[in-house]
């Protein structure tokens, strides 16, 4: 007999629930039929659902009369995915051989390879994160033993950035640390740095010798798809490495398809051959290979002129319904008037927790404790009632 008990499986500490996951769980329950779900993240159109774009339908449809088998593709994925992105994600840099892509499960997938790709070239990087930020960025950064520093971004109460303070953050920054930056649809409060202010973060960012780390997961949904690469695009202009983790999930409808790809620039051809080799590696350690669908299904709207303008078309009425329920939203009230300065699916509304919870008890209406909602998360019918029962709870 063993004189000590061995750790084991059914020793494990409970894990804390993720507070979004919990609000699903809660609204999902509530058995009234108005009940509004603005927690969740995805886009839903004037009907409310979430429909699959006519041009994923026409590409999926192509795929299958086409594809002839289910091999395996290898550890980049579908190879022709990731280089069809590179015009929309990279623009002007779209034919610079220092950088490199591969697909990846999701943005999820390309943030958690790029972190540890940062933690094995410089295990000491600290990881400097706006507050707020999407909730899954710290556990990712430190899942891999990444050392986080915070900077200020955004006050929920003056709705608005704080940038003075963001930019003496990182000024204090080491190098080698790594800028965290939402490239475009900043989630989860929709405020978005202007031009000026790109402009001056990519100055600290080489002054400081900072490695800048772009989240692209909204491209398109803003203001456009160069529009709201620009930042991005100016970072390259000025540094030898960058790091883009870029999701397809929300600009092609493909959510639960994962789709996603990392791209990484260095200061050399060779240099970045060596760099996606050991992110090809850690790849293969996590996924082996990345699921092929939902990127064979993008390629193929990207290559197919018909059905690539279709989907230019159809991306431009996601943002314009985002952009028509954020005006109405902000001629409501003039406290709201400023959601119609924001961009992408998400802001923050100015409200206590206490004022949240009454929104879910009286009026079914279901968003984060810290105030972020969806703005397209509900069907053109039920606006008016959300709208009312916002301005209710911010008079009580």
């Amino acid at each position: 007999m063993l004189d000590t008990i061995a750790p084991s499986l059914s020793r494990l500490p409970p894990v804390q629930s993720d507070s979004l996951l919990a609000l699903i769980a809660l609204c999902n329950a509530d058995p009234r039929p108005e009940k509004i779900d603005v927690g969740v993240g995805v886009y839903r159109d004037g009907a409310g659902g979430t429909p699959i774009p006519r041009s994923v339908k026409a590409a999926e449809q192509k795929l299958w009369a086409a594809q002839v088998t289910k091999s395996y593709l290898g550890g980049r994925g579908d190879i022709r995915f990731a280089q069809a992105l590179r015009p929309f994600v990279l623009g002007r840099h779209a034919g610079d051989d220092r950088i490199d892509q591969v697909q990846t499960p999701g943005g999820c997938g390309a943030l958690r390879l790029g972190f540890q790709l940062i933690k094995l070239a410089n295990p000491d990087a600290r990881v400097m994160l706006g507050i707020p930020t999407w909730p899954n960025h710290p556990p990712m950064a430190q899942g891999v033993g990444l050392e986080l520093s915070n900077y200020p971004y955004y006050d929920r109460d003056s709705t608005r950035i704080r940038f003075d303070e963001m930019i003496a953050a990182l000024e204090a920054g080491r190098p080698g640390d790594v800028a965290l930056l939402h490239g475009c649809c900043h989630n989860p409060t929709g405020a978005d740095l202007d031009a000026a202010q790109w402009a001056e973060v990519t100055r600290v960012v080489v002054s400081r010798g900072l490695m800048p780390f772009v989240d692209l997961a909204y491209q398109g949904l803003a203001k456009g798809l160069e529009e709201d690469a620009a930042g991005l695009h100016g970072l390259l202009d000025a540094c030898d490495e960058v790091i883009v983790a870029q999701s397809c999930d929300k600009n092609f409808g493909v959510y639960r398809d994962r789709v996603g790809a990392l791209f990484v620039k260095t200061g050399g051809r060779d240099s970045t051959a060596t760099a996606m080799a050991h992110v090809l590696q850690m790849a293969r350690e996590m996924w082996s290979m990345p699921p092929d669908h939902g990127g064979a299904v993008v390629r193929t709207v990207l290559d197919d002129a018909e059905l690539a303008a279709d989907w230019h078309v159809e991306l431009g009425e996601m943002r314009g319904r985002i952009n028509m329920v954020r005006a109405k939203i902000a001629a409501a009230d003039p406290r709201l008037a400023y959601i119609g300065g924001q961009y992408g699916m998400f802001s923050m509304l100015p409200l206590t927790l206490p004022q949240v919870i009454a929104l879910r008890e009286r009026h079914a209406i279901y968003m984060a404790d810290s105030g972020r909602f969806n703005v397209v998360g509900m069907a053109d019918e039920a606006l008016d009632r959300f709208i009312a029962a916002v301005v209710e709870a911010l008079d009580a």
